[in-house]
């Protein structure tokens, strides 16, 4: 015999819960109509990042944790090799890239920035290096490190980011207020969905972005997937919601990383993924901030009258986050 079901928790949870946007689950939602009666909106993120050589990576194999030689100089090859691979595929494809920016790859490859400034890209803040996740600071420390960044970005390019990607996608408590506090309007943070919705900050306005649908970094390097198994990815996860986008519009991404799919032989497979993108009709190639303007315009008002925000709560003090 079984163990009676539980309905009502005997007292209060100890952990974390989630006050930041609504439970809206996917039968009970608008349909979404998107630009130029498209079914999908795919938007490729590259995340161009820099890291620094004295703290470890992930499997390091240095003896005290510093210099990380073989961590450091396997993602410098996306700044210095990958990235301009990445870039003569994206630019064939006429793709605009809405980048995850390390602010201090405007200090010390400032090249790359530039290149996509030419191009017309889109910036997102990504920290100032993916050596610091901002979930390890105090939230005065986030702050300053949160308007740096913006800082920096609109230096360099010559706009301010809307959108922001944290470090391993990691936040803090009051992140997302920060973030809405110095001038951003979206997140790919939370990935949660495969379409927008509201998010809920302290003072303006904040919607979530999907991210990570199909990521180069979590197959190739974590997995282990060959080129053609990502690949395969791609154009799975692409015709699934291809289909569904025929009754509500679907947002479908692609995170990439200049040092893990920027590398010739997987660089083809990704290539090939995105030729059969474009051999459909009904596909908006677009940027996170065109998708942010659009749902903005359209539906968040909308979504919040159909899903409120749940009654706030008591604010963590332990950050929140994927590594």
């Amino acid at each position: 015999m079984g163990l009676p079901l539980q309905v009502e928790p005997t007292r209060e949870p100890d952990g974390l819960e989630n006050d930041r946007y609504a439970f809206w689950p996917k039968p009970e939602r608008l349909p979404l109509a998107l630009p130029g009666n498209a079914r999908i909106a795919v938007i490729v993120v590259p995340n161009i990042e820099h890291f620094r050589l004295d703290r470890p990576g992930a499997g390091s194999a240095s003896r005290d944790g510093f210099p990380d030689v073989p961590s450091y100089a396997a993602r410098d090859y996306g700044n210095r090799v990958g990235v301009w691979n990445l870039m003569e595929v994206m630019d064939k494809h006429e793709v605009k890239g809405t980048v995850a920016l390390n602010s201090d790859v405007c200090t010390f490859e400032p090249q790359v920035v530039q290149a996509g400034v030419q191009r017309g890209w889109e910036w997102m803040g990504h920290g100032k290096t993916n050596s610091q996740y901002v979930s390890t600071l105090d939230e005065k420390k986030e702050q300053t490190v949160i308007e740096e960044v913006a800082s920096a970005i609109e230096e360099a390019t010559g706009a301010p980011p809307r959108g922001w990607l944290g470090p391993a996608g990691a936040e803090a408590g009051s992140t997302l207020d920060l973030l809405a506090e110095a001038g951003y309007s979206y997140v790919m943070d939370w990935v949660a969905d495969e379409e927008p919705f509201p998010m809920r900050v302290r003072d303006g306005r904040m919607i979530s972005l999907p991210y990570n649908l199909v990521g180069d970094l979590p197959l190739f390097i974590y997995q282990g997937w060959t080129g053609e198994e990502y690949y395969r990815q791609i154009v799975d996860y692409f015709d699934a919601l291809y289909a569904e986008g025929e009754r509500s519009g679907r947002i479908f991404t692609l995170s990439v990383h200049p040092w893990v799919v920027g590398r010739p032989a997987r660089l083809k497979w990704l290539e090939k993924g995105l030729e059969y993108i474009k051999g459909h009709d009904k596909v908006w190639l677009t940027t996170g901030g065109e998708v942010a303007d659009w749902y903005y315009e359209k539906y968040y008002d909308q979504a919040l009258a159909k899903a409120p925000f749940p009654e706030p709560r008591i604010k963590p003090k332990r950050p929140m986050g994927f590594h």
